[in-house]
């Protein structure tokens, strides 16, 4: 059973890896690959009722991350249709080329801290074809934003579906995790942007660009006071749980339902706002993503629930003995492995007994999965989404960015096990 099984999931991550060659979304082949491996698992089977119990018991955990993230997404989206990243593109003064990708870098990575690694390279990369007219500029550009928004989001809860995952799973709490992964973080970056500073001189124009009409109804007080609530609640999730102790998920809900009440008021006396509400902006989230989130950590549940994982695990401990190499190697391996399951599958292999709440392996695997899949533009979604607005190419990032990228995450790597050996323990 559990090699037939294996055998799907395979088929299916190849499906998922390979989605541009197929032409087939990733979410299809995520979804497929859960309902079969599940159904696969039921039929061969001894005790069904045993079946449907793991289902039910993984179910719970999956459905807080994807409430998490939907309301994440409309609360991001909503501050996007109210122009509020429009205002850090006007803070922007600088007509200096290096000056403007430090300016940029640690924007990125502070507000994917925030945000989430993913929207937050999405917004910046749209920023930056407001800023920028050269193509050139704005490849080297978007490479670093790739690289900083993934190390802003492996030091916070909000910054990555991988450290929501793990705090959601009670692997890590919000205040452990940023003060063992933040100086890390900083490290990946900065070296990657130092190298880069050295290649990026000059000065620039921007490029004129025509307003939008949709958008031109909104004053610059509206605009702001979108913002400032939408970060208000989004930074508020983590303080939330601290003092509940109520799932992630309920804080993120309750900040939507915040924001939805706001911006209810404010546009109150307007004729057209049909544009600006929830109901119609709740439309525009990428709704895929949530689906593609929701069957691959199906599927790797059930891997779990047939033994896989655990065998996998004693096979790690075996081979390589040590538990920084194995995490080490798992943050490169999330370069050409997705993330996503990638985390799902070592919160499956090692069980919060052995290594319990803020043990040194969670925070380090926080770091690794979320910046080892910066070596490569395919490694991490905020990756894949700058390839297709900027279209840039693998074999372009990979002679260009990925030796900054993994010099960034290993000397990253080094700073953690310096604070681990020396400070921490």
């Amino acid at each position: 059973m559990i090699n037939i099984i294996l055998i799907v999931f395979i088929i299916g991550y190849l499906f998922i890896t390979l989605e541009h060659k197929f032409d087939l979304n990733k979410s299809a082949s995520a979804l497929l690959t859960a309902f079969i491996c599940w159904s696969l698992y039921a039929l061969l089977s001894p005790d069904i009722e045993h079946v449907i119990e793991h289902l039910n018991g993984h179910l719970h955990g999956i459905a807080e991350i994807v409430f998490f993230l939907l309301g994440a997404m409309t609360i991001v989206e909503m501050i996007a249709v109210h122009n509020g990243f429009e205002l850090l593109t006007e803070k922007i003064t600088t007509k200096n080329k290096r000056t403007l990708l430090w300016i940029i870098c640690i924007i990125t990575f502070f507000l994917s801290a925030i945000l989430d690694n993913l929207t937050t390279a999405i917004v910046m990369v749209s920023l930056l074809q407001k800023l920028l007219s050269d193509r050139q500029d704005r490849l080297i550009f978007s490479g670093l934003v790739v690289i900083a928004a993934n190390a802003g989001g492996a030091w916070s809860p909000m910054g990555d579906v991988t450290t929501t995952m793990l705090w959601i799973g009670n692997q890590v709490t919000a205040s452990h995790l940023l003060l063992t992964t933040f100086l890390p973080s900083i490290v990946c970056l900065l070296i990657p942007l130092l190298l880069a500073s050295r290649h990026v001189k000059g000065s620039f124009e921007r490029p004129i660009i025509e307003p939008n009409d949709e958008t031109t109804s909104l004053s610059k007080n509206e605009s702001r006071w979108v913002l400032l609530c939408g970060l208000l609640c989004l930074i508020n999730v983590p303080i939330f749980k601290t003092i509940t102790h109520l799932p992630p998920y309920m804080g993120m809900l309750g900040g939507l339902g915040i924001l939805w009440v706001f911006t209810e008021l404010l546009h109150r006396h307007k004729e057209d706002k049909t544009h600006l509400r929830i109901t119609s902006v709740i439309t525009k989230i990428d709704v895929p993503s949530v689906m593609f989130f929701l069957g691959i950590l199906l599927a790797v549940a059930c891997l779990e629930s047939i033994g896989f994982l655990g065998k996998m695990a004693l096979f790690l401990e075996d081979t390589i003995h040590n538990k920084d190499m194995i995490v080490t190697f798992l943050g490169l391996l999330s370069a050409v492995v997705d993330n996503v399951p990638l985390t799902a599958a070592v919160q499956a292999m090692y069980d919060l007994q052995t290594y319990p709440t803020d043990h040194k392996m969670w925070a380090m695997l926080a770091y690794a999965v979320g910046t080892g899949g910066s070596c490569l533009i395919i490694g991490s979604a905020a990756g894949v989404v700058v390839m297709g607005i900027e279209n840039i190419s693998f074999g372009w990032y990979l002679r260009h960015i990925s030796l900054w990228a993994l010099l960034g995450y290993l000397g990253g790597m080094g700073v953690f096990w310096v604070l681990y050996h020396t400070i921490i323990i």
